[in-house]
């Protein structure tokens, strides 16, 4: 057989060295959506932060638009391991996970939301993070759904969405000053009686 074992070897080291390339662009622009506005990142950008070039930039991800959808995604499925880990029915708990995942990106988040009106990839995925905290609402309460029908079941759906969406957060965290203690409880406080 020809090549044999260490021809298998070093396909795996390439692959291996692609992969890891790859990672590095991917968290490379990540670092600069959170440092600066997605119209001021350009692959030149990106490259010179991965240690990479333009072209491998292009080759992996086939320019500017497909590298933030590879973005999205990854972080995509960060945020939901993260949110996920909420069990249904336990309040205190699925406010902490929110909270952490809150206290992790909500400032990003914040940026994201107000850049997404002039930036028209990014409004695709403001609007699957918007159906994810619905899904996520409607999952880790849905004992307070449990009997709710038509229009009765849309508006308390409604209200836990807005009682745990990110600007009460920043309400309670950046504009009250509250601890983040504080701000939970205030969270579990406003949630209560939506869930009797």
């Amino acid at each position: 057989m020809k090549g044999g074992p260490s021809r298998a070897y070093r396909m795996a080291a390439r692959a291996e060295s692609t992969a890891a390339t790859g990672e590095r662009i991917l968290a490379a622009s990540l670092e600069l959506f959170w440092e600066r506005p997605t119209d001021q990142i350009s692959l030149v950008d990106v490259a010179a932060r991965a240690g990479v070039s333009v072209q491998t930039v292009i080759r992996r991800f086939g320019g500017k638009e497909g590298l933030f959808a590879a973005v999205a995604e990854r972080e995509r499925r960060r945020i939901v391991a993260q949110r996920d880990e909420a069990p249904a029915g336990d309040l205190v708990r699925a406010v902490e996970v929110l909270f952490d995942h809150y206290e992790d990106v909500g400032d990003k988040v914040l940026r994201l939301l107000e850049e997404a009106p002039r930036v028209p990839g990014l409004r695709a995925v403001v609007e699957e993070g918007r159906c994810y905290h619905r899904a996520w609402c409607a999952r880790v309460f849905a004992p307070a759904l449990t009997g709710r029908h038509g229009t009765d079941r849309d508006r308390r759906l409604a209200q836990l969405v807005a009682v745990c969406d990110v600007y009460v957060w920043k309400l309670l965290r950046r504009d009250a000053g509250l601890s983040r203690r504080q701000a939970q409880l205030a969270v579990v406080e406003l949630l209560e009686p939506l869930l009797e």
